[in-house]
């Protein structure tokens, strides 16, 4: 395993729309590695592929209670909402309050290619949509 770069805002490529995940194997679960451990060298809570530059529909996150790994995510159903302070590996150092949804339901791929579907609400679910809106090219700030 190895630790990649974060770009930073400025970076191109944080504002573009990436592509389906196509394969699952070995390639997929190295990079999916790396991304867990670059996220916790930072100390962050999820890190999305086109952080470390990589334009593929792919995150890790952990708020403390386990590593999640979303291939191709798509946010399925949304409930409430909550106002919270955000930050961003590829923003260091910036918080901002942002709006979210308080439940937010995801379907996606695990690393073997299988399909599932996860429910989180608080600091999960705020997860869920800050690093599935980087998979689209949006950063945190566009929502202040």
């Amino acid at each position: 395993m190895a630790l990649r770069n974060i770009v930073k805002l400025g970076d191109d490529v944080l504002r573009k729309v990436c592509r389906t995940q196509m394969t699952f194997d070995e390639k997929l679960w190295t990079l999916l590695d790396d991304m867990a451990d670059t996220m916790y060298k930072a100390e962050g809570v999820g890190l999305a592929a086109p952080q470390i530059g990589i334009l593929r529909r792919i995150c890790v996150i952990d708020i403390g209670e386990g590593l999640i790994e979303l291939i191709n995510p798509v946010i399925v159903k949304t409930s409430g909402k909550q106002v919270g302070s955000e930050g961003c590996l590829s923003l260091p150092g910036r918080f901002e309050e942002v709006q979210r949804p308080f439940k937010v339901t995801v379907r996606a791929q695990n690393r073997k290619g299988e399909n599932i579907e996860l429910t989180g609400e608080g600091l999960l679910a705020r997860a869920f949509c800050h690093e599935i809106d980087h998979l689209d090219g949006k950063l945190f700030i566009d929502r202040i």
